[in-house]
């Protein structure tokens, strides 16, 4: 059985750690970086688009049109208008969230950042959460990205994971730890 399944994970660092270095070389990682989490932004909320991108009868000129059009509208980065043409010249343009996805890690691991998932029952108040992330950053003596997320399945609690690294205080954990016991008795 081949293990090559198209497409890996290396290939996506490679395209991604190349914008990296373009982008620093330019001085342009903050805009771009922005403009990437606008262009995931759009792939997610716009299925036209994101069926477009995933189509591989488009035309290479066609694809190219469409992001110049788009491009031109935002106002968005023409290093990275060249190289999203790259990708689609390259026929590359398919994993384009891939190795977004991955430019952005590649930044954020590059500042120093460690990811962070709070997934709590209740809503927070942005003050609440960059309590929560100040704390995490002194515990973990490094800058915390924190992903929050509202659960209300949780009852109450909260779940907090830090790369493999899970505290997990939510009363339906509780519940669940209580329920396998009586299972086993």
């Amino acid at each position: 059985m081949s293990k090559n399944r198209g497409f890996s994970d290396t290939s996506a660092n490679r395209y991604s750690l190349a914008l990296y270095e373009l982008a620093k070389e330019d001085n342009l990682i903050e805009e771009i970086e922005k403009h990437c989490l606008s262009i995931l932004k759009l792939i997610s909320e716009n299925k036209d688009f994101n069926s477009f991108i995933k189509d591989p009868t488009n035309k290479k000129l066609d694809q190219i049109k469409v992001i110049t059009k788009i491009f031109d509208k935002f106002n968005l980065n023409d290093l990275l208008k060249k190289f999203l043409n790259f990708l689609i010249i390259k026929r590359r343009f398919f994993y384009i969230e891939k190795i977004l996805n991955n430019f952005l890690e590649t930044c954020s691991k590059k500042r120093g950042e460690i990811k962070a998932e709070l997934i709590v029952s209740k809503s927070l108040t942005n003050v609440e959460i960059d309590n929560i992330k100040e704390e995490l950053s002194k515990n973990f003596n490094s800058k915390i990205k924190l992903n929050y997320k509202n659960d209300p399945s949780l009852i109450g609690g909260l779940i907090v994971k830090i790369g493999s690294t899970m505290i997990d205080t939510s009363i339906k954990n509780k519940l669940q730890q209580i329920q396998n016991k009586m299972i086993e008795a």
